[in-house]
C-alpha cells in the first residue's frame, strides 16, 4: 500500500549493470532531491551475476533513500519491474532504466503531468530524439506500428521505460514476460488515461544492453501484442454499487 509519507518511488530494474549503477544512483538521487518531496529509490536486482547487488548494498551507506530487492531467479525486465512496483511505497511510481539512457531530470516533468487537472493514471515518456543504433530504432518502429494496429493504443513509444503512474493503477497490473512494453494498454484496460511527455534520451555511456535488442526482440514483442489483444477482448472492467433496499 502507498505510504503517505513517501511521494515518489523511483523503480529501476538492474541486471549486470556494475559499470553504470553507481553513476545512476548518484544522478537519480540528485535529481529527486531537487523536487523537494519525500522519495525512495527501489532497485530490483534481476539476479545479477556481475556483483551489481553487492555494489548496491554498499551504496545504501551513502544514499539513505536507496532500497535494494533481489529476485531469487532471473525473470527479465517485466519481472524486475513488477517486483519493484510491488515493493514501492510512494503515491507515485516512476519507472526508469538503470543504464543511464533515461534522464532522471525528466522525472519532474512526468510528475507534473500526473498532477495536471485531468489527473491521468500514467505519464508515458516519449523519446523525442533516440540515441540507439539503426537496427534498434527500426525494430522498435516495426513493433510499435503493429502494436498500435492490434491494441488500438495510440501511444507512440511504449518501449521507453521512463513512465510515471498513480500507484493505485501500477499495483493492479499483473505482469507476464514482455508485458513492460504494454503498460499503457494495461492501464487503459483499468479505465485509466495516459498523458505522453517528450523526454530526453541519451547514448549508453558504459556497458552493453542486457535485455535484448535487434530483430529477435521485435518478433517477441509482436507475439506479445497478439496476447495483449486477446486480453483486451476478455477484460472485465466494472464498478459495484451496494444496494440498501
Amino acid at each position: 500500500m502507498p505510504n503517505p509519507a513517501i511521494h515518489i518511488s523511483l523503480v529501476a530494474p538492474v541486471f549486470n549493470e556494475k559499470e553504470c549503477i553507481e553513476d545512476f544512483i548518484k544522478e537519480a538521487d540528485t535529481e529527486l532531491k531537487k523536487l523537494g518531496r519525500p522519495y525512495e529509490i527501489v532497485c530490483a536486482d534481476d539476479h545479477s551475476t556481475d556483483g551489481s547487488d553487492t555494489i548496491l548494498i554498499g551504496l545504501k551507506k551513502t544514499y539513505a533513500a536507496l532500497r535494494v530487492i533481489r529476485l531469487t531467479q532471473n525473470q527479465g525486465q517485466s519481472g524486475a519491474f513488477e517486483a519493484g512496483i510491488q515493493a514501492a511505497r510512494g503515491q507515485y511510481i516512476v519507472l526508469i532504466d538503470a543504464d543511464m539512457q533515461n534522464d532522471p531530470a525528466d522525472i519532474g516533468k512526468l510528475i507534473a503531468a500526473l498532477e495536471a487537472p485531468d489527473k491521468p493514471a500514467c505519464a508515458a515518456g516519449r523519446r523525442a530524439k533516440r540515441k540507439d543504433n539503426f537496427v534498434r530504432r527500426v525494430s522498435s518502429k516495426i513493433a510499435n506500428t503493429v502494436r498500435i494496429w492490434l491494441t488500438k493504443d495510440p501511444i507512440r513509444d511504449t518501449g521507453c521505460s521512463l513512465k510515471a503512474f498513480d500507484a493505485r493503477y501500477a499495483k493492479r497490473i499483473k505482469m507476464f514476460k514482455g508485458m513492460h512494453r504494454f503498460l499503457t494498454t494495461l492501464v487503459r484496460m483499468q479505465g485509466g488515461t495516459i498523458a505522453e511527455v517528450d523526454v530526453n534520451h541519451r547514448s549508453r555511456p558504459k556497458g552493453t544492453p542486457k535485455y535484448g535488442q535487434g530483430l529477435g526482440r521485435t518478433f517477441t514483442a509482436l507475439r506479445d501484442a497478439f496476447s495483449v489483444r486477446w486480453m483486451q477482448s476478455r477484460c472485465l472492467n466494472y464498478d459495484v454499487d451496494e444496494l440498501e433496499k
